[in-house]
């Protein structure tokens, strides 16, 4: 998929009851509920992971538009925060020349 003429890579696993989303690229990803923030931030904080989580999303659409209720770190660094759209947020994670 492309957004902004920047080439991503959008993901959907269909599992019992429930979606797996995920939007991604070579710097970093945005996902469903289903990613701990937590777990990347503390357990796993040297790999400095650039990340983003919404809640309440269905379908990649909607993980575009939904706020994301929170960020790693690392994306805080990049200027990605609580309450962007998962859009901006990707445009964001474009490598800069």
């Amino acid at each position: 998929m492309f957004i902004e003429g920047q080439p991503f890579t959008a993901i959907t696993v269909k599992l019992p009851k429930t979606n797996f989303m995920a939007i991604t690229n070579e710097i970093g990803y945005i996902m469903c509920g289903a990613l701990d923030v937590a777990l990347l931030n503390e357990k796993l904080a040297a790999r400095k992971i650039v990340a983003g989580r919404a809640v309440g999303v269905r379908t990649i659409d909607d993980l575009l538009e939904a706020p994301l209720e929170s960020v790693t770190y690392e994306a805080e660094s990049l200027g990605i925060h609580p309450g962007m759209s998962g859009k901006d947020a990707l445009l964001l994670m474009i490598e800069k020349e």
